[in-house]
């Protein structure tokens, strides 16, 4: 696998209505895959725009949000408070898939 900047790990488009998983991480648990999926999937129903989540170059997993300049329905409060409750709710998923990216991928 090769470690850009950045690496996208899935997202999701409100526009376009699809999900993408990174097929680089395939060897992660079917449960995680299903997991990161409705949570990606759920996030942009609520908010709008598109969601990635992506690594940075020392293994973070960081949430990036988009939209369309002219998307009136996207709510970037929303994201940003939505984004700090998924980090406490899911604390122990994105620490491990953290813990995951920095022993597998960078090695």
């Amino acid at each position: 696998m090769q470690v850009n900047e950045e690496t996208v790990l899935c997202g999701a488009s409100a526009y376009e209505r699809k999900y993408y998983f990174n097929p680089d991480f395939d060897s992660l648990p079917q449960a995680v895959k299903e997991e990161l999926r409705i949570m990606c999937v759920l996030f942009v129903e609520e908010i709008g725009g598109i969601l990635t989540l992506q690594y940075d170059e020392e293994g973070n997993l960081l949430f990036r949000t988009e939209a369309k300049d002219a998307d009136g329905f996207y709510d970037e409060i929303g994201a940003g408070l939505r984004i700090k409750q998924l980090r406490k709710e899911k604390e122990e998923l994105l620490e491990a898939l953290e813990t995951f990216y920095r022993v597998f991928a960078q090695a």
